[in-house]
């Protein structure tokens, strides 16, 4: 029989571990960790036109990539990298062309890839720093998701079973996550301060963080709460049981 407050601290945290579940997963997924405001696009300016070719169908090279979404309101996310481009193939010659956004994903081998402290030339000094930043920024969050998945495989074993004792594994699963979601975010911010320090954005451009950084954000003290209600339940539960057995027993 397992007391009311020890039922509500589990609907809690599970409720907790579902919303932080779902935002770092809209996180991972979305392109908008960070994101570069720039001034409109001239007309008449044939460069803009072979940027954007070379940026969706041509090979990724950070530095030409990076300079075109600096021209271009680009967005960076874990998964993809975003421009702000017409929608129309003769925009040039209209006023106001209507705008859309294009997206390309990073492939596994991109995101495994040695960076170079000067973006472009493979031939210069390699950044094992920011190569680590960037590989750390990818895994984290997915480690982050297995860890929930698997505490929630625990919790159902666990009603399967008819016992508590689990509770304590699923906190510290939990726990776990929290601290790779943690450290995804921290890992993201070092490498765009790193990438800043060695390519500042031109005059004109602004960069700033996105809201799925914040969603990845928000999901960290979620799963920390919903840790410590597992745990807090697991814990009192135990000491509970163990009073009353020492009181049947004498």
């Amino acid at each position: 029989m397992v007391d009311n407050r020890y039922a509500t601290a589990l609907v809690i945290g599970s409720v907790l571990s579902l919303l932080a579940t779902v935002y770092l997963s809209v996180a991972v997924g979305t392109p908008h960790w960070y994101q570069y405001s720039s001034p409109p696009v001239k007309r008449g300016d044939s460069n803009v036109s072979e940027l954007i070719k070379e940026f969706i169908d041509g090979e990724f090279d950070e530095k030409t990539s990076r300079e075109t979404m600096f021209r271009l309101n680009g967005t960076l996310g874990l998964w993809w990298r975003c421009i702000w481009v017409p929608s129309e193939s003769h925009w040039f010659k209209e006023p106001n062309p209507k705008m859309e956004t294009q997206c390309v994903s990073f492939t596994l081998p991109q995101q495994f890839s040695l960076k170079y402290k000067y973006l472009g030339n493979h031939s210069s000094e390699k950044d094992l720093l920011r190569t680590y930043l960037w590989r750390c920024q990818f895994l984290l969050p997915l480690v982050s998701l297995a860890l929930v998945f698997l505490g929630v495989l625990v919790g159902v074993c666990a009603c399967l079973c008819r016992s508590f004792t689990p509770t304590l594994g699923v906190g510290v699963l939990h726990l776990l996550a929290g601290l790779c979601t943690l450290g995804a975010v921290c890992c993201f911010l070092a490498g765009v301060d790193l990438l800043r320090q060695y390519s500042s954005p031109p005059e004109g451009v602004e960069g700033s963080l996105g809201w799925s950084l914040y969603l990845a954000l928000i999901s960290f003290p979620l799963q920390m709460m919903a840790a410590a209600l597992f745990l807090w339940a697991a814990r009192s539960h135990r000491q509970n049981y163990t009073r009353m057995t020492a009181y049947r027993v004498a």
